[in-house]
């Protein structure tokens, strides 16, 4: 059997190009042999003092929230549990379209089995420097000038990670059509010397 390998996928749950990546990867798992570890990171902290609309000014002030739950439940019970809460949240954000408040937090936490007093943590700027932290090992091999989704994987020399932004999809292909875009992307973003691949966007995300 061959070894698996080790992904990193960085997020923000309020994303939802992230969360389709994310759905993505769930597949990838079924037909390569990675194993994906999701991580935290923070639109909130990646636009703080950038001069925003109005609109997505007012996001990211509510973006706090969400980031600030996931790094409380990992502080508190490991980072494994943010596979399962970020599903909990993922799915009541994007799907059920809950309100970025005390509610969604309290049933995403609960249905994980984790404590919904963690909820407490949206308000609080305790996690922040967790947070950062979380934040920085995601976005620094990328640079600021991305946002999420964010992937670390090994790359064609032994030892060594590719990071990259992305990608950016919908609707999110499944089964060994999944795991084909998968040895493209690492293909691609293995190449030394290779920034960037992108079009426009014509279509929003497509949740199935």
């Amino acid at each position: 059997m061959s070894e698996r390998a080790a992904v990193d996928m960085w997020f923000d749950p309020i994303c939802p190009w992230a969360w389709m990546t994310s759905r993505w990867l769930l597949d990838v798992e079924k037909v390569r042999p990675v194993d994906v570890t999701f991580n935290v990171m923070s639109l909130s902290v990646l636009n703080a003092g950038r001069d925003l609309p109005d609109e997505y000014k007012e996001l990211m002030t509510k973006g706090w929230g969400p980031v600030r739950v996931c790094i409380a439940a990992a502080e508190s019970a490991g980072p494994q549990v943010l596979r399962d809460l970020y599903t909990a949240l993922g799915t009541r954000i994007h799907l059920q379209k809950y309100e970025l408040d005390s509610k969604l937090y309290t049933e995403a936490l609960t249905e994980v089995g984790l404590d919904p007093a963690l909820a407490d943590a949206a308000g609080s700027d305790a996690w922040d420097d967790a947070l950062t932290a979380s934040h920085n090992a995601g976005m620094k091999p990328v640079g600021t000038d991305v946002g999420t989704p964010v992937i670390h994987a090994p790359g064609p020399v032994e030892g060594e990670k590719i990071a990259f932004f992305g990608p950016v999809m919908t609707p999110a292909p499944k089964g060994e059509a999944a795991g084909k875009l998968w040895d493209g992307v690492v293909l691609v973003a293995g190449t030394p010397g290779f920034y960037e691949l992108k079009r426009t966007r014509d279509v929003g995300p497509i949740f199935e």
